[in-house]
């Protein structure tokens, strides 16, 4: 037996027929797609290499597509946050602080793993062929296997609770 109830009460306070909730849904859905499609197709292929003259400028090409692509996901997220219901029981001010620190240590773990990826690391170099000279292993590396998604993923959640 499966209990519907849970998913029933969540319903109760997402609208999933709204708007900018299908948009903010497709957008998170979209772009790990495109960015995972595209680097593949560049590592069978070469194009985008060929393309910008070299892997480096192909790289940084499509980091920036990628960053440009993550303003338009937050920015859909934050609209479908504004127009959804909100849980009155998480409407309060120590909820806020939770979503606040949530989203601080999401922020470390995201700039921390830039740091010591460095714009090609973090943006698929190793499907342009552009390798680092040894594996990542320090902070935030050496307490998470993925720190970039895990931050990610705590940005979203505690601009979520806030």
């Amino acid at each position: 037996q499966v209990d519907v109830g849970a998913m029933a009460r969540l319903f109760g306070y997402v609208d999933v027929t709204d708007r900018d909730f299908v948009v903010a849904v497709l957008s998170i859905a979209f772009n790990p797609l495109f960015w995972n499609v595209v680097a593949r197709w560049e590592h069978k292929t070469r194009a985008l290499s060929r393309a910008f003259g070299s892997p480096r400028a192909a790289c940084y090409c499509l980091g920036t597509v990628i960053l440009l692509l993550n303003c338009v996901r937050s920015h859909c997220f934050t609209e479908a946050m504004k127009s959804q219901p909100k849980l009155e029981g998480l409407d309060c001010h120590w909820v806020y602080l939770l979503g606040l620190a949530v989203l601080a240590v999401g922020t470390v773990f995201v700039i921390s793993s830039f740091l010591a990826l460095g714009f090609i690391g973090t943006f698929l170099g190793d499907y342009f062929g552009i390798l680092m000279e040894a594996k990542v292993t320090s902070f935030p590396f050496s307490i998470l296997d993925n720190p970039m998604y895990w931050g990610s993923t705590a940005v979203y959640l505690g601009w979520a609770l806030m």
